[in-house]
């Protein structure tokens, strides 16, 4: 497969696609993580996912395919974002308790010519989580990077979550046996 570039951060996509022996390199630039109101979720992960490859696709080689992905949380229709600190962890995760809230991933792959974007959802059930098990696991983890305030792979992940209806990698960060299939799709 033809080196791709992964315009993303995330140590957990960069993970993902190490684990599908997908060859990539990493290039990152700064956009704004904002969108229109008025967007449905998914095609707010979609507009996000799409800046960022515009972003990183200006300033590569012509011709190179670019990823990008963006991930955001859902509970009853609102989006929750990353926390900025320890008391808005504690309280999306104190939200998130007990509920049913869906995470959404929207990916595009560009080769500056052909786009293919969709979005990926996934349905996440927690279990009721006491004060304590929310604040240990913000104090250890600080998921200050995440959307919802938590990492599924993590300990939370393990004694918080109740069930999982989707694809457990798209709550990671990346669908990725879909973005596999894609990807060949715009290499062929």
């Amino acid at each position: 497969m033809k080196k791709i570039i992964l315009a993303s951060q995330s140590p957990r996509r960069k993970q993902l696609l190490e684990w599908a022996e997908v060859p990539f390199e990493i290039v990152v630039r700064e956009t704004d993580e904002t969108f229109p109101g008025g967007l449905k979720v998914e095609d707010a992960a979609i507009y996000i996912a799409r800046q960022k490859a515009i972003a990183v696709q200006s300033i590569v080689e012509e011709g190179a395919v670019v990823l990008a992905a963006d991930t955001i949380v859902v509970l009853k229709g609102r989006i929750i974002g990353k926390p900025r600190d320890r008391e808005e962890a504690i309280r999306i995760l104190s939200d998130l308790s007990g509920q049913k809230h869906i995470v959404i991933t929207g990916v595009v792959i560009t080769n500056g010519k052909k786009q293919i974007s969709f979005s990926d959802r996934t349905e996440v059930n927690f279990h009721e989580l006491t004060r304590q098990q929310i604040e240990f696991y913000v104090d250890k983890y600080q998921p200050y990077d995440k959307a919802g305030a938590y990492a599924i792979q993590e300990w939370i992940g393990v004694v918080g979550i109740k069930s999982v209806s989707g694809d457990f990698y798209n709550v990671m960060g990346l669908p990725v046996s879909r973005v596999v299939s894609e990807l060949r799709k715009i290499i062929s």
